[in-house]
Order: C-alpha cells, then sequence, then structure tokens
C-alpha cells in the first residue's frame, strides 16, 4: 500500500519560512519522481516545483528563487523549503510521485496560510 503522508503546514507571517515533508512507504522512493503541488481556494491544483530521480529540479515561476525543492533516498522523504512567504502562496499543498504518466500517488495535503 503507497502512503504519501505531508507534513510541516501551518500559519506563517508575510515573509516567514516553512519547511514541508513528504515521508513516502510503499514504493521503492529512489525510481520516483517527486512533485509538490498546491490548490488554493476556488483555484485548480497547480503545480510547484519537482525533482528527477537524478536530483533535477523545476519550479513554477511565482516560486522560483523562494522556494526549494529537495528529496533524501535514505530517509524516503521529499521537502519543500519554501522562504519569503507571501499571502498568494496560502493553499493546501500536496506532493505526489510518480514513475510512469500512467503511475502517481498523492499525499492527503498540508494547509500553508501566509497571514498577519
Amino acid at each position: 500500500q503507497v502512503q504519501l503522508v505531508e507534513s510541516g503546514g501551518g500559519l506563517v507571517q508575510p515573509g516567514g519560512s516553512l519547511r514541508l515533508s513528504c515521508a513516502a512507504s510503499g514504493i521503492i522512493f529512489r525510481l520516483y519522481a517527486m512533485d509538490w503541488y498546491r490548490q488554493a481556494p476556488g483555484k485548480q491544483r497547480e503545480l510547484v516545483a519537482s525533482i528527477t530521480t537524478d536530483g533535477t529540479t523545476t519550479y513554477e515561476d511565482s516560486v522560483k528563487g523562494r522556494f526549494t525543492i529537495s528529496r533524501d533516498n535514505a530517509k524516503n522523504t521529499a521537502y519543500l523549503q519554501m522562504t519569503m512567504l507571501k499571502p498568494e502562496d496560502t493553499a493546501v499543498y500536496y506532493c505526489s510521485a510518480s514513475r510512469v504518466s500512467w503511475e502517481r500517488y498523492w499525499g492527503q495535503g498540508t494547509q500553508v496560510t501566509v497571514s498577519s
């Protein structure tokens, strides 16, 4: 049974930082690309950051220079370090693991709220 469990969300003031974690089980973690998505109220889910099996990273334009995605294959965990947070970053953040186009798994999501 595949499980992706996100943690680390919460309430933070604008300009603050959070680190999200995504702990995976039930998969050979090192074989899966990992993504972080987010979904704000009334909006579609969007891809925020990706990391391939060899560590190559890509970012959505609005988070470039502020967010960093990483992975620790020994811990079966992916991370999203978020800095200089803005109110528009408020959303439910989801991690996702994929190996091929038809095989994708999702976590349950963690709420990030940026507000003063």
